[in-house]
């Protein structure tokens, strides 16, 4: 196999690009025979999460959950991308203790930016207070202190950012050959 397996983990705030980000990445890893997962938070939270509300508490375990996913798909050998917003950083460094191979991308976006490509309407909805703890309006985000990739997305097109990604890959041992 041309790869090891690691948790390569997106945060950022919702609209700056996780999911685009890791879609492209999928495609690119894919063309080059890579064995990957994609655990997606809409996805996590319809399928495995249900239960969980937006507490910080849930939110906790809700990243416990993907994490100990991710921990296992990456342990045997799987590129485990993991588009998920994660808002807090303490989390975000238990996931990192926890999981051997850990990339941490900060999908870096101005929350105005992040504002007015909100296709679901999440944010018009949080600022109407229809949603109430939605991260960025009423709930915090912590932004990494040291992610050993950022993606700016409001300055940066989406291969600049997945080509950051594979470098980071390459360059840590991820990605052979």
């Amino acid at each position: 196999m041309n790869q090891r397996g690691v948790a390569v983990w997106f945060t950022g705030f919702s609209g700056a690009g996780k999911t685009t980000i890791a879609d492209a990445l999928t495609n690119e890893l894919k063309s080059q025979g890579c064995q990957l997962e994609v655990l997606d938070g809409d996805e996590i939270r319809e399928n495995l999460t249900k239960d969980l509300g937006f507490s910080k508490e849930d939110r906790d375990t809700n990243i416990r959950r993907i994490g100990f996913v991710a921990k296992l798909l990456a342990r045997n050998g799987v590129i485990v991308l993991v588009p998920v917003i994660s808002p807090y950083r303490a989390i975000r460094e238990e996931m990192r203790a926890n999981i051997s191979s850990f990339i941490e991308v900060f999908v870096n976006a101005p929350l105005s930016v992040c504002e007015e490509r909100d296709v679901k309407g999440l944010y018009e909805k949080a600022r109407a207070g229809k949603i109430k703890q939605f991260t960025g309006i009423d709930d915090p985000y912590e932004p990494p202190t040291n992610p050993e990739v950022e993606c700016r997305t409001d300055l940066e097109e989406i291969s600049q950012s997945v080509d950051k990604i594979i470098s980071k890959l390459k360059e840590s041992g991820y990605l052979l050959g």
